[in-house]
């Protein structure tokens, strides 16, 4: 993957063992002196097996520990949350604890430590079941989830952030990430390692609902990029960009596309459960800002994206 490249920078990255922080720091390391904070509640120490970062183990709600591993930090790299929607339903209360005070301990800290920059992970789920074809990052924002409510108020502690303490922020909304190291073992598992995994063992695909709910699926890779070139944007600080591919693709498409990279002899079969609460009905992205401010440009296709996060399964 050839993207701009970040060196000899002091890069903290919460939630750095987790799927999406773990290939950050796989992509930082050779470079980059990186410290990763995760509690290991959903991230795993082998995510980090063999790239050369620090594992802090701790929360982004422990005062003392942020302050301790935020010291000389130049960028920061926010993906620690719990990132589930039948989650946040379950538990409101935790998520915000989490999603928003944890937010807000690490921007506090880093306004203190005088970060260069810290790039915070946000959700496409912020648009809600906006009835718009594709979501662009100036549309009225209708979480609908304590979920996507949660990223909505980190957002916004960013932009308060860069405006009232002039730390430099911005938010990058994340549509569907799939990709290579992602977990299909949690209740809350993303949809796509998921399907490969029932195909990976002859089980059924389940889908929940008609299977014509869309997504704008966006391979990890890209999404790396992106958050490097955000992190050296200097001009557009205080802002939000939708990261995705642009395209959109139903759960019954998602589910066929995988079936056809294995054997015709796979007894999978798709299945169809009960539609879940704060479950989105549409989601695609206009990703123009990010192309025309960040430089952004997503390199993987599903099809390419797909058979990657396949083979590394099998």
């Amino acid at each position: 993957m050839s993207i701009k490249i970040i060196k000899g920078k002091r890069i903290l990255i919460t939630g750095g063992a987790g799927f999406v922080g773990s290939h950050i720091a796989s992509a930082l390391a050779p470079e980059n002196e990186v410290i990763v904070l995760d509690d290991l509640s959903v991230g795993k120490k082998e995510n980090l097996s063999g790239i050369d970062a620090e594992l802090v183990i701790g929360s982004i709600r422990d005062a003392d520990k942020v302050r301790e591993v935020m010291k000389g930090v130049d960028l920061v790299f926010h993906e620690a949350a719990i990132a589930s929607v039948p989650k946040s339903i379950l538990d409101p209360i935790a998520c915000n604890q989490v999603n928003v005070c944890g937010t807000l301990r690490v921007l506090t800290e880093a306004r203190d430590a005088k970060v260069g920059k810290v790039v915070f992970a946000s959700s496409s789920a912020v648009y809600g079941d906006s009835l718009a074809e594709m979501k662009r990052e100036d549309d009225l924002p209708a979480p609908i989830s304590p979920y996507a409510v949660t990223k909505l108020t980190g957002e916004h502690y960013c932009k308060n952030f860069w405006l009232n303490f002039r730390l430099p922020t911005c938010s990058l909304r994340y549509f569907n990430i799939y990709g290579p190291g992602q977990d299909p073992s949690s209740d809350y598992a993303a949809v796509v390692p998921r399907f490969i995994e029932a195909a990976v063992k002859g089980g059924p695909l389940n889908i929940f609902g008609d299977g014509e709910n869309t997504r704008d699926f966006v391979y990890i890779d890209d999404v790396v990029q992106a958050n490097v070139l955000a992190a050296l944007d200097n001009e557009h600080n205080g802002q939000v960009f939708n990261i995705a591919n642009q395209v959109r693709v139903s759960v019954n498409q998602l589910a066929h596309m995988i079936l056809k990279n294995f054997p015709s002899d796979v007894k999978s079969k798709v299945e169809h459960k009960d539609a879940r609460k704060g479950d989105i009905k549409h989601s695609m992205a206009d990703i123009s800002k990010a192309m025309n401010e960040l430089g952004y440009s997503p390199k993987f296709d599903m099809n390419k994206g797909l058979a990657l996060t396949i083979n590394s399964m099998r």
